[in-house]
């Protein structure tokens, strides 16, 4: 069995937003002031920073190291500039640098780029932040320099592989005081799109989840081992599927049932449980055709899965043709599970702060822990990818930014690996 590292800390009640912090003295007021005053004035100066990017799409090769990418500045009033500590990777990112995405993505980076040759690249892989706020725009209310945030940057915005991010102050949330920046940036991505997926397209909420009973495909990874600890909290009943080594892990964070895809019939083997209310499915493919039969039917079930075909689509048809028949394929296998009692549902990432922000307050007591499997240095990102491509994640990969980025690529050495044995679920999970 595979050892992996849950990262517990001392929980302390959370902090909500406020723009002034009332501090104990006067004088460590102004300090803080001045202090404050300072990272914005700095962040104006910087017109460069140190960042990984992809000028072309393809494999590991692509990712380029530069000390002369373009940082990003306020451009407007509800903008906040972040300076990076920590990021971490997702599936996404590997499939994301070898193009997935990339028409719908483009377009949405920029309306005018439609029906135009205009290069995307540079591009800054990336999707979790944890840092400090140094510059923030005219109407930002909730944000000061100096404050300590989290966040989940949108696909279509340059990401967090770099010493600075931008990003606006919807999509910003105050950091949990209890984690260091290393554990946080494990969780922002994966609890955007958990919560879009149990929430938006599973109807699941703290309120209605005490009798429900949950099925995740494929929960071993950052969604899957985020999703039960969500759960838990709310108070479902939470069935799983892994290998058998990732078994310690999924029960570390409150899995009730296991079921070990790789024994024999998965699907049979379910079949012989209570039916479920909701299934989220990190893996896609054949269970698309199994896991549907696994609910309650006619009673408001749902089936969410996170593996769909939009960007795939628009990739290889194009924009138009791709979108129109990504939208047939739905509407035909949701008119198909309907007629047998149950929802199809397409669950996607979706940026929000202020989730993050009831996110931060179950970390901070406990509720939630950030499963980290591996962390590097920034000078090594690209073992960092060689390593998630390699599949069987146990928790996520984390990149220590801030040090590395601050002394140059002068640091090789410092990768601390958090477990000692691949297993495998596959899990693919794209959002």
């Amino acid at each position: 069995m595979s050892s992996f590292k849950v990262i517990a800390c001392g929980r302390q009640l959370f902090l909500p937003h406020a723009r002034g912090r009332a501090l104990s003295s006067s004088g460590h007021t102004i300090l803080m002031g001045r202090l404050k005053g300072s990272l914005s004035a700095f962040s104006r100066l910087q017109s460069n920073m140190s960042a990984w990017v992809i000028d072309e799409y393809g494999n590991n090769g692509v990712l380029r190291f530069t000390e002369e990418a373009t940082a990003p500045s306020i451009s407007s009033g509800d903008d906040v500039l972040i300076r990076v500590h920590a990021a971490s990777l997702n599936p996404i990112d590997i499939a994301m640098r070898a193009g997935y995405g990339s028409i719908l993505l483009k377009l949405r980076r920029d309306l005018m780029s439609l029906g135009q040759n205009a290069s995307e690249f540079p591009i800054i892989l990336g999707r979790d932040v944890s840092g400090v706020v140094v510059d923030c725009g005219s109407g930002v209310t909730h944000f000061t320099p100096g404050d300590e945030v989290w966040a989940a940057v949108p696909p279509w915005k340059q990401g967090s592989l770099a010493e600075l991010v931008s990003l606006s102050e919807y999509e910003v949330s105050h950091k949990p005081s209890s984690l260091s920046h290393t554990e946080a940036a494990s969780v922002p991505y994966v609890a955007s799109t958990a919560l879009s997926a149990l929430v938006n397209a599973g109807g699941l909420g703290r309120d209605n989840c005490a009798d429900k009973r949950v099925l995740i495909i494929g929960a071993s990874g950052g969604v899957g081992t985020f999703s039960i600890q969500l759960l838990k909290a709310w108070g479902a009943h939470v069935t799983v599927t892994c290998s058998h080594n990732a078994e310690g892990l999924v029960r570390g964070v409150g899995a009730d049932d296991v079921v070990d895809y790789t024994a024999g019939d998965v699907a049979a083997e379910l079949g012989r449980l209570e039916k479920f209310d909701v299934v989220l499915d990190n893996v896609g493919g054949g269970s698309e055709h199994w896991a549907p039969d696994l609910l309650k039917a006619w009673s408001g079930a749902k089936y969410v899965t996170l593996v769909t075909p939009l960007l795939a689509n628009t990739d290889s048809m194009g924009l138009l043709e791709g979108g129109v028949r990504s939208g047939l394929a739905l509407s035909q296998v949701a008119v198909k599970n309907m007629c047998n009692g149950v929802f199809y549902r397409w669950g996607f990432y979706a940026p929000d702060g202020p989730v993050l922000d009831d996110v931060s307050r179950l970390v901070d007591t406990g509720k939630i822990l950030p499963v980290v499997e591996a962390t590097f240095p920034f000078a090594q990102v690209p073992l960092a990818f060689q390593k998630l491509e390699g599949g069987h994640a146990r928790g996520k990969t984390v990149i220590s930014v801030n040090q590395e980025a601050q002394e140059g690529m002068a640091g090789t050495e410092g990768v601390e690996e958090n477990t000692s044995e691949a297993g495998g679920d596959g899990a693919k999970e794209l959002n």
